[in-house]
């Protein structure tokens, strides 16, 4: 039976499958959005759980992603609608197909074990390939671009603003004085020389680079609002929004997010009658971020980082 495809048929692991169901509580023909799509298992899961007639829209901007997840879920049928667009762009995109309100949404916003992989990508240090780090490999500068372009204190300021490196400057100076580069080694091995393993234990010091670079070649903070945003107006009353990040910067823009949509008053703080007539958008499902179990982390080493916010959508 089609329904009864479990989440991990295809080696992938969803991370905190577990909560993200509970949380969500997909029923029988209920209308799901899954914003970032990766290999699958969250939306193979609700579209189990959503049988016999449930529907869900998932988006990937990656092509090499959006197909590996559609040839998977193509058992579900018309249930799984692909979307080649970012979850930044969802609203037009859902309206169009019918996916409005919608009762429940997901964004995942970690890289998928795929594109971990796949050294040809240049998302990991750990995988000898070009300094590309685009999610869609057809369109925008890459990591190359930036590295051989900008000048020391522009990549100072990446590093520091999206890896939250204390040597931005350093390894600024450092790349500025040894490029051109062009692949992930090469990069990888130009920190390891001069900054050494003197950070975490077990964390390569280009950690914070490639995570900063990834974020500047994908405007990913940007698109983490405006994607927020954009799910926000597509839910129902009551209908929940999942969040799953995995870097302090993310989860930091997720949970100011969440806390000020579910202010009731915006007036100064010295004001003592309110004025502003606001009214909540958001209620707080969870108060602090879920994380993964030690059973899940031994199980999937990845899901040590991740952090998972739940918000439901008011009916004022």
């Amino acid at each position: 039976m089609v329904d009864h495809e479990q989440p991990n048929d295809y080696g992938h692991q969803p991370v905190l499958l577990h909560e993200v169901m509970a949380y969500l509580g997909p029923q029988p023909g209920g209308l799901f959005i899954d914003g970032t799509l990766g290999a699958g298992g969250h939306a193979a899961a609700i579209l189990a759980a959503t049988a016999p007639t449930g529907r869900l829209l998932g988006f990937d901007r990656d092509p090499s992603a959006l197909a590996f997840a559609t040839r998977r879920l193509t058992p579900f049928g018309e249930r799984f609608v692909p979307a080649g667009h970012s979850y930044a762009e969802m609203g037009p995109v859902a309206r169009d197909r019918g996916f409005y309100p919608v009762d429940g949404i997901l964004l995942d916003l970690g890289l998928s074990s795929r594109q971990l992989e796949d050294g040809n990508r240049g998302f990991s240090f750990l995988k000898d390939g070009p300094l590309d780090m685009r999610f869609d490999p057809q369109t925008g500068e890459t990591a190359a671009d930036l590295i051989n372009n900008l000048s020391a204190e522009e990549l100072a300021d990446i590093f520091r603003r999206y890896g939250e490196e204390s040597q931005s400057r350093r390894i600024a100076r450092l790349i500025v004085n040894n490029r051109p580069l062009h692949s992930t080694t090469d990069l990888a091995r130009l920190i390891e020389s001069e900054i050494g393993r003197r950070g975490k234990p077990g964390r390569h010091p280009a950690t914070k680079v490639f995570q900063a670079l990834r974020i500047a070649v994908n405007s990913e903070l940007d698109e983490v609002e405006r994607g927020i945003r954009a799910a926000v107006e597509l839910l129902r009353p009551e209908g929940r929004l999942a969040v799953i990040s995995f870097h302090s910067l993310e989860d930091r823009l997720v949970k100011h997010f969440f806390r000020d949509a579910a202010r009731d008053c915006v007036c100064p703080p010295e004001q003592p009658v309110c004025t502003c007539g606001a009214r909540p958008a958001l209620r707080l499902v969870t108060r602090k971020a879920i994380q993964a179990t030690a059973e899940e982390i031994s199980a999937n080493p990845r899901s040590r980082s991740a952090r998972l916010r739940v918000a439901a959508k008011t009916g004022i």
